[in-house]
């Protein structure tokens, strides 16, 4: 992360699974075991983010969460999310480096795979095939055919 500061980009895939485990309940509820790291890490920043905020803000940022999670394929409300999370990494530098130092602390970022047949992965060292009929033939280093 350059120079101490987050940006919207590393922060958004946590804030997504947060939305997507907690549902509206994401500015008020506790973290659950039983939810993933990854949701978690995410419910932490928005609720930091909301904390922060000034009456007005947390209404604002309130309305842009509840939106996301009622239309959740809405790629305005989706929006509208990500530019209150903006405008506060923005306009709080401390909030920013704090977000950072919990981006590393957490390790590598989210990693998310969408849509038929779609593969996520950090580091892959072998063949990754999702198409119909592929076959490998000589082992690493082999030909598919």
């Amino acid at each position: 992360m350059a120079g101490e500061v987050v940006q919207l980009a590393e922060v958004a895939p946590y804030v997504t699974a947060a939305l997507a485990a907690y549902g509206n309940g994401v500015l008020h509820r506790a973290e659950d075991a039983a939810v993933g790291a990854t949701a978690n890490l995410g419910l932490r920043i928005v609720q930091r983010v909301f904390r922060r905020g000034r009456a007005s803000e947390q209404e604002a940022l309130q309305t842009a969460v509840r939106e996301a999670v009622d239309e959740p394929g809405d790629a305005d409300a989706a929006a509208a999310l990500r530019q209150q999370i903006r405008r506060a990494l923005r306009e709080d530098a401390e909030l920013a480096a704090e977000l950072a130092q919990w981006l590393r602390a957490a390790g590598p970022g989210a990693i998310t795979a969408a849509g038929e047949r779609s593969v996520a992965t950090r580091t892959n060292h072998g063949i990754i095939s999702t198409g119909d009929g592929f076959r490998n033939t000589g082992g690493p280093g082999g030909h598919a055919s």
